[in-house]
C-alpha cells in the first residue's frame, strides 16, 4: 500500500473521535410509545420461541416484555400471531464499489453507499461491517460515524477502514482505479500504517492471507505478525481472510482475532479447534461465497424468486441466467476445487460450532456483483442449516453473535428490555424452515417502521 492516503483535517479527526466515542447511538426524543401485541418472539438467544406475548417500545428502546403489559401506549398494534426475530447483522460485507457489473473506483460515492445501506435495511439488516474496502471519503464525510449514530437511513456502518494485503497483490478486485490497501514490502512499515488506521477509529483491521488458488504470493509471517502485534496494541482486534488449514493455524498462534471466511481446503482439527476457543477466536464461515463461485453452473431454486431478484445489481440477473455465463462456471478450472470447497466449509462450520467456537453471520456481499446484498445474508441462513446447524441457532449466530463480535452488544443483536428496537416482523416463522425469514412484512431501526422489505417499494 501506498503511504500517501490523505489525511483528515484535524477539525474532522476530532469530531470524529467525539462521535465514535458514544457507541450508544442518539436516543429518540419522541415521546410517543408503541405497544406490539400478541406476537411470537424469536429474541435471538436460541431459546425456545415465546408465544402470544407483547412488546412495548418507548423511543428507539424495548422498555417491556411479556403477556400482560399494564400500559397506556399512545399506539397499539396487533401482529396477531406474526413472528418477530432480531434485525440481522452482517459481520462480512463490502460496500460502495459495486454498480451494476462493475466494481470500480468511480462507484465510490455517497449516493451508492446509501443506496446499498437501505437495501440491506430492506432486507432486515440494520449492522454491517465492511472489511477493509472502504475508502476517504467515508471518513473525511463523516459518513460511517452518522450511519452510526442514526442520523442517516440504512444499515449501519462499522469499518475496517484499508485492509492490509502484498505489493500487486489480490483484493480488492478493482476493475480500474486506485485502492487505499496497505501494501508494506516490510514489517518495518506496519507501525505507522496502524497508526493512521487507528486514527481513524476503525472497529477491526482486516488481512488478506491466501495465494488465490496460486494466483499470488502469500503475506510474509513476520509482516503478518507485525500487523497483529501492532493492532493489539491499539486495542484493535485483527480479522483475516484465509483458505488453508495451514494459515489459519499460524495466524491463530500468531494471535488473530477473527477467521474472516471458512477454511476450505481441509477439515479442520480437533487440535485447531481447541486452540480457537482457548484464544477466543471468532469464525465467519461466508458459506454464500462459496457458494456463489459455482451456483450458475445450474440454476438454484431461487434463481427467479422476487425477493432475490430484488437485490441484484442491474444487468447482473440477465448475465447469470445466460447460457453463456453458465457454460463457462461449468467449465472453469476452478469449478471443482469450489464445489469442494464449499462441502467442506459446510463440515467446518458444523465442527466449530459443535465445539463452542463464536460463529458469527457473513457474506463477502457487495464485493462483486454475484455477491447481492441483503439476498446473501438470508442465503446464509439456509446454508447454515444445510451444514446442520438448527434454524434458530442460525438466528443467533445472524443476530446475538454478530453483535458479539462487532462489540455491540449493548445496544444490539437480541429483542430485550434495554436494548434497541431493532427487529423485523415475519408472516411465517422461521422455527421449523429458516427460509421464512424472507416473508418480511416490516423492518424495524430504532423503534420506526422503516421498511416494508425489498418487494414493497
Amino acid at each position: 500500500m501506498r503511504t500517501n492516503i490523505r489525511v483528515i483535517s484535524p477539525i474532522l479527526f476530532v469530531t470524529s473521535l467525539l462521535m465514535a466515542c458514544n457507541n450508544r447511538p442518539s436516543t429518540n426524543t419522541e415521546k410517543d410509545s408503541i405497544l406490539l401485541k400478541n406476537v411470537n418472539l424469536v429474541d435471538g438467544n436460541g431459546g425456545i420461541p415465546v408465544k402470544q406475548t407483547n412488546i412495548l417500545i418507548q423511543g428507539d428502546t424495548i422498555s417491556a416484555i411479556g403477556k400482560d403489559l399494564n400500559t397506556s401506549a399512545k399506539k397499539v398494534i396487533d401482529l396477531k400471531g406474526k413472528t418477530i426475530i432480531p434485525a440481522l447483522i452482517s459481520a462480512h460485507t463490502h460496500i460502495g464499489t459495486l454498480k451494476d457489473l462493475s466494481t470500480r473506483e468511480e462507484n465510490y460515492t455517497r449516493e451508492n453507499i446509501l443506496n446499498q445501506l437501505k437495501k440491506y435495511m430492506d432486507y432486515g439488516v440494520t449492522n454491517i461491517q465492511v472489511m477493509g474496502t472502504d475508502r476517504p471519503l467515508l471518513f473525511e464525510t463523516g459518513l460511517g460515524d452518522s450511519s452510526r449514530k442514526g442520523l442517516l437511513p440504512g444499515a449501519r456502518i462499522y469499518s475496517a477502514g484499508y485492509g492490509f494485503s502484498i505489493p500487486n497483490g489480490p483484493s480488492p478486485a478493482l476493475e480500474h482505479g486506485k485502492d487505499y490497501i496497505y501494501r508494506p514490502k516490510t514489517a518495518e512499515q506496519v507501525p505507522g500504517e496502524i497508526d493512521s488506521l487507528a486514527r481513524l477509529n476503525v472497529s477491526i483491521i482486516k488481512l488478506w492471507q491466501d495465494n488465490f488458488g496460486g494466483s499470488f504470493k502469500k503475506m510474509e509471517p513476520a509482516i503478518y505478525q507485525t500487523i497483529i502485534n501492532e493492532a493489539h496494541k491499539h486495542k484493535m482486534r485483527v480479522a483475516a481472510h484465509v483458505y488453508y488449514l495451514s494459515d489459519a493455524r499460524k495466524l491463530v498462534a500468531s494471535g488473530v482475532d477473527i477467521i474472516g471466511h471458512s477454511i476450505r481446503d481441509s477439515v479442520i482439527d480437533d487440535v485447531l479447534i481447541q486452540e480457537m476457543k482457548a484464544r477466543k477466536v471468532a469464525y465467519i464461515p461466508t458459506l454464500s461465497l462459496d457458494e456463489f463461485s459455482f451456483i450458475y453452473a445450474r440454476k438454484p431454486d431461487w434463481i427467479n424468486d422476487p425477493f432475490f431478484k430484488a437485490s441484484l445489481e442491474p444487468g447482473v440477473y440477465e448475465m447469470i441466467t445466460s447460457t453463456k455465463y453458465q457454460e463457462s462456471v461449468r467449465n472453469s478450472p476452478a469449478y471443482a476445487r469450489n464445489v469442494n470447497g464449499f462441502e467442506i466449509a459446510l463440515k467446518n462450520l458444523k465442527k466449530l460450532y459443535d465445539a463452542g467456537v463464536l460463529i458469527a453471520m457473513g457474506t463477502d456481499s457487495g464485493a462483486n456483483p454475484l455477491r447481492a446484498q441483503g439476498f446473501s445474508e438470508h442465503l446464509e441462513l439456509e446454508l447454515m442449516v444445510q451444514a446442520g446447524i438448527d434454524p434458530l441457532q442460525t438466528i443467533t449466530v445472524a443476530t446475538k453473535n454478530g453483535a458479539a463480535v462487532l462489540q455491540i452488544a449493548a445496544h444490539y443483536g437480541t429483542i430485550e428490555v434495554g436494548k434497541i428496537a431493532d427487529f423485523i416482523v415475519l408472516s411465517e416463522s422461521p422455527e421449523k424452515d429458516v427460509k421464512n425469514t424472507r416473508k418480511i412484512e416490516a423492518v424495524y431501526k430504532a423503534g420506526k417502521t422503516v421498511s416494508k422489505g425489498p418487494l414493497v417499494k
